[in-house]
């Protein structure tokens, strides 16, 4: 058995970085990252890391099904978000993917930060500025200027928050 397992679900890349960052400030050996979808096969680890990119306030399907496969573990999650830098949102994502857990896992928490997005979603918002008069101007400019700010995400600032939430988790487990 493995001390720490850190499977994530990236599509941009975002999460990518946040779980190797994660997987780097783990100490030891005995530990092991996944890319969700290149492995059917996990092995058993006593603190699980679970990442994944949020779809429309939660976590995809897969991750979900992943999450809802554990029993009797420590598990943290940790994710990337285009919309906005908002600790409120995040925690409501956070309570939505946590659903998937069994109530015999122990809970360490989670870490959300911001991502960029793909350059389709800052096109969507442009083309919507065109549109007649329901047009919602300001709340599409407010999309296009998070859009612009999440470009740099996740930062190093970012990383280090992850790496620092990793370490955190570990003496939860410690302490119990």
């Amino acid at each position: 058995m493995l001390d720490y397992l850190v499977v994530y679900d990236s599509e941009t890349g975002n999460t990518k970085k946040i779980a190797t960052e994660i997987f780097a400030s783990l100490p030891g050996m005995s530990k092991d990252l996944i890319n969700l979808h290149e492995r059917t096969d996990f092995p058993e680890a006593k603190i699980y890391f679970v990442g994944f990119c949020v779809h429309r306030g939660t976590c995809r399907l897969e991750i979900g099904n992943f999450l809802s496969g554990l029993s009797g573990k420590s598990v943290a999650l940790f994710g990337t978000c285009g919309a906005g830098n908002n600790p409120e949102y995040y925690k409501e994502i956070a309570s939505s993917v946590r659903i998937w857990l069994e109530d015999d896992n122990h809970y360490l928490g989670s870490f959300i930060c911001q991502g960029k997005m793909p350059l389709a979603v800052r096109q969507k918002y442009e083309s919507l500025l065109n549109t007649p008069k329901d047009c919602d101007c300001q709340q599409i400019r407010r999309q296009l200027q998070n859009f612009d700010e999440a470009m740099i995400h996740p930062t190093r600032t970012d990383l280090e928050n992850a790496a620092l939430f990793a370490t955190e988790c570990i003496e939860k487990v410690k302490s119990v």
